[in-house]
């Protein structure tokens, strides 16, 4: 776990990159299943409002999230994640969208970026691929939730291209942290992935393992790694968690070990006011 510690306050345990955290200029973290309201099978840090869950338990719970990070939760910004590749430019007239009702979310996009101070940005995930993206230099941020379909659509790198249109960016500027997620011990996939992978990564046969007739082992920590770096981002501006969602469901849900009927964890960034 080098570069991303556990952190906690009362019953309440999220995860922080090193990286950010020394920067003292944002908010952020990722939450885990402990410290929360919900009950089973949402137990107990259910962040999502669209999973079933009550939804005053789901109120609860980031209200005790966010409260930690120092973030409004009224002031979330949250998004119908629906594994694009579509990037929304967040702004004031976004503040509150999807906060309290989640059909007030931005509609169909999986990344969200912003370089206005006070306005929290969320996604939420129980498997795929968290990304958080801040530039020091420009002082803005963004995050991306990345499955295998938005992986291969590059949402990641999306994000930082329109990080780079709209703000000026320079990517080698820009930390990048990948949370945790399901692994490359746990996900294994099949042809149709495995070919949708080999038409965009000229690389493909390093992220897959194969493991039997047709069935792969797929790193989406290493094929996120290598979107971003491919959009520019510098390897050693890259933080990969390395936790498992599938190996600790203890500390995480995991929509494919809990079959589907489970709570979402959320990924949450700030830049201070």
């Amino acid at each position: 776990m080098q570069g991303i510690r556990i952190e906690q306050k009362g019953d309440l345990q999220y995860l922080q990159f090193d990286a950010f955290a020394r920067s003292g200029r944002i908010t952020h973290g990722f939450t885990t299943r402990r410290g929360g309201f919900s009950a089973f099978p949402y137990h107990n840090l259910n962040m999502a409002l669209h999973v079933g869950d009550r939804p005053d338990h789901v109120r609860a719970n980031r209200a005790v999230a966010c409260a930690a990070l120092g973030i409004n939760p009224a002031d979330l910004v949250a998004a119908v994640q629906v594994h694009g590749s579509r990037v929304e430019v967040v702004g004031p007239q976004h503040r509150g969208r999807g906060a309290v009702d989640y059909s007030t979310a931005i509609p169909d996009t999986d990344a969200l970026i912003t370089n206005t101070p006070g306005l929290p940005l969320s996604s939420y995930y129980a498997d795929c691929v968290p990304i958080l993206l801040y530039d020091p230099v420009r002082t803005c941020i963004g995050l991306a939730h990345a499955g295998w379909r938005g992986t291969v659509q590059g949402i990641a790198g999306a994000a930082v291209a329109k990080m780079r249109e709209v703000y000026g960016c320079d990517a080698g500027d820009i930390l990048a942290g990948i949370g945790p997620s399901i692994g490359p011990c746990c996900y294994q996939v099949d042809v149709p992935v495995q070919q949708a992978l080999a038409k965009v990564f000229s690389y493909w046969e390093e992220l897959l393992k194969p493991v039997g007739p047709d069935r792969w082992l797929l790193d989406l920590w290493e094929t996120n790694r290598r979107v971003l770096m491919d959009a520019g981002v510098k390897a050693e501006n890259i933080t990969v968690a390395r936790l498992c969602t599938a190996c600790r469901t203890d500390l995480f849900f995991s929509y494919r070990m809990e079959q589907g009927k489970t709570g979402r964890m959320a990924s949450l960034i700030m830049i201070k006011e």
